[in-house]
C-alpha cells in the first residue's frame, strides 16, 4: 500500500492526511517494515556509530526481516549520543550525511548542561514540518487561527519547527518567545489571537500575571485554544481543569523529543490521550525500563517510549530510549484516528522510589491540584539526598489558595489523599500563594536541597 507523506496534502475537515491517520494496523505495519528496511541499509552504509554498535552486539542486517525483529537490535541511549559527539564533533559518529548537507542544527541539554546538537538536512526539515503540522492539526490548529508562540525560538526544537508547521497550515504565527508576557498580552489584544503554544507552566504563570499586572481575568482575552507541551501537566486532569477554567479555552497537549521530532504525539479535541502522528516517520515501541523487554501496545500498558527513525538523513536513530514514561489509554478514538493514544506520566530519570513504590512528581502535583481552590496546584518535592530512592515521608511543599481556611486540616487532607492515591506517606508543608517560584518554560517540581548544601 502506498501512503503519502502528508506534506502538502489537502486536508479534510478532521484530518490532515486521512489515508495515513485512518490506516489499518496492517497497512501501517507494512509501510513501517519497508521503510525500516531501507533505513537500516542507510545506517549501515552511512553511520560509523551504528556499524560499530551492530558489530559489538553481534547483529547483522539480515537479522531484520519483519517489523517484530527490531526488538533484537540494541537500544540507543542519550549518553551514547553525547559520547559520540564528544569523540567526533560537531555532530558525532552517528551523523549519516555530509556536513555540508546540514541546513540547521537544534540542541537539547541534559542534566550535565552540555549541549547535544541535532542536525537537519533539507529533507529532514521537510519531514519535521509535515509531522509537526499534523500534530498541530490534530490538536485543532486551523487556517483561521492566530497563534501566539510563547515558547523558545532559538535552538529549542519546539521553536522554529513549530513556526514552519503552523505557517504550513496557513495559520498566523506570532513569535513572542519566552520572558515577554507584556508583549504576549499586547499581541493577543491587538491581533485578536485565538490560540497560544506554550508549556503548561507558562499557561499557569501567564494567567496569574494577567490578573496581577493587567487586572484582567484571563478568559476575557478571548483565547480559545492552548497547545501545551515540553513537560507533563496539560494532561493532568486537575491541572487541565484549572487552566480551562482560567482561560475559558480548550487545552490539549503534545509530546515530542529533541533527538527524534518536535511533536510526535498530540491530542485531538476529544482530550482523551495523545495520538501518534508520525506513523510513516517514526516507529514507536514501549519497553519495560528495567528489563528492556518490548511490551505490547494495548490499553493499560505502561512503560518507556522508544523511537526509531524511518526516514532520516542526518542523525537517524535506532531504538532510542526517550526516558519518557507513558501509559497507553486506548487503541481507538471517536475521532476516527487509528493510532493508539497515550498519556505521559513523567520522565524515568525524575521518578522517585519510596519504600519500593514508584512516584512521579507530576502525580503528586495532580493530587495537590485536586484541592483547588484551597491550593494553587504549585508544589515542590524536597530531596535531601540524591534519588531515586527517598526515605519516607516524601517531603512536599504546597501552596495554599487565596481563600484562607484551616491550614492544619488541609495539610492532613492532602497527606491522606497522597497516601490513598499514591500509596506513599508524605509530609506536606503548606505555604502562602505565590511563595514557590514560577517558571515560564518547564516547571521544576523537584528541589534538590543537597545540591544547595554542597554549594554552600
Amino acid at each position: 500500500m502506498q501512503l503519502g507523506s502528508g506534506f502538502g496534502h489537502m486536508p479534510s475537515r478532521n484530518y490532515l492526511n486521512r489515508k495515513i491517520e485512518t490506516a489499518t494496523f496492517k497497512e501501517i505495519q507494512e509501510l513501517q517494515e519497508a521503510k525500516l528496511a531501507r533505513q537500516l541499509d542507510y545506517l549501515l552504509s552511512r553511520s560509523l556509530f551504528y556499524r560499530e554498535k551492530f558489530q559489538a552486539a553481534g547483529i547483522r542486517r539480515r537479522d531484520f526481516r519483519r517489523l517484530k525483529d527490531v526488538a533484537r537490535f540494541p537500544l540507543t541511549t542519550k549518553e551514547e549520543l553525547r559520547e559520540s559527539q564528544a569523540a567526533a564533533p560537531p555532530l558525532g559518529k552517528h551523523i549519516a550525511c555530509r556536513l555540508e548537507d546540514v541546513i540547521r542544527v537544534h540542541s537539547s541539554t541534559g542534566t550535565t548542561g552540555r549541549p547535544s546538537f541535532i542536525g537537519l538536512t533539507r529533507r529532514d526539515a521537510r519531514m519535521w514540518t509535515a509531522l509537526t503540522a499534523r500534530s498541530f492539526y490534530t490538536q485543532g490548529v486551523r487556517k483561521t487561527d492566530i497563534v501566539i508562540h510563547a515558547a523558545g525560538l532559538t535552538l529549542f526544537v519546539g521553536g522554529l519547527p513549530a513556526k514552519d508547521a503552523i505557517e504550513s497550515l496557513g495559520a498566523m504565527f506570532v513569535p513572542i518567545g519566552t520572558g515577554a508576557s507584556e508583549k504576549a498580552l499586547m499581541a493577543i489584544q491587538l491581533l485578536g489571537a485565538t490560540a497560544m503554544h506554550c508549556t503548561p507552566s507558562y499557561a499557569t504563570y501567564f494567567a496569574e500575571w494577567v490578573r496581577r499586572q493587567a487586572h484582567l481575568e484571563p478568559r476575557a482575552l478571548g483565547l480559545k485554544k492552548f497547545f501545551c507541551g515540553g513537560e507533563p501537566g496539560a494532561g493532568i486532569p486537575a491541572v487541565r481543569t484549572k487552566l480551562q477554567e482560567d482561560w475559558g479555552a480548550r487545552v490539549t497537549e503534545g509530546l515530542g523529543n529533541a533527538d527524534m521530532a518536535p511533536i510526535i504525539f498530540s491530542e485531538c479535541p476529544q482530550q482523551s490521550g495523545m495520538h501518534g502522528n508520525g506513523q510513516e516517520y517514526v516507529l514507536v515501541e514501549i519497553i519495560d525500563p528495567e528489563t528492556e523487554e518490548a511490551l505490547p501496545i494495548e490499553r493499560g500498558v505502561s512503560g518507556e517510549l522508544v523511537y526509531t527513525s524511518l526516514e532520516r538523513e542526518c542523525v537517524p536513530l535506532l531504538r532510542f530510549r526517550t526516558r519518557d514514561r507513558v501509559t497507553v489509554l486506548d487503541t481507538s478514538c471517536p475521532c476516527g484516528r487509528t493510532s493508539f493514544k497515550l498519556r505521559c506520566i513523567g520522565r524515568t530519570d525524575d521518578m522517585l522510589i519510596v519504600l519500593g513504590v514508584n512516584v512521579f512528581p507530576s502525580a503528586v502535583r495532580d493530587v495537590v491540584s485536586s484541592f483547588h481552590p484551597r491550593t494553587t496546584g504549585e508544589i515542590q518535592i524536597i530531596l535531601e539526598q540524591p534519588g531515586p530512592k527517598v526515605a519516607p515521608p516524601l517531603k512536599v511543599v504546597a501552596e495554599c489558595g487565596g481563600e484562607g481556611g484551616d491550614w492544619n486540616a488541609l495539610k492532613t487532607e492532602i497527606e491522606r489523599e497522597i497516601k490513598a492515591v499514591l500509596t506513599v506517606s508524605a509530609s506536606v508543608d503548606l505555604v502562602a500563594a505565590g511563595t514557590l517560584p514560577r517558571h515560564e518554560m518547564k516547571g521544576q517540581l523537584l528541589k534538590r536541597a543537597y545540591e544547595s548544601r554542597a554549594a554552600g
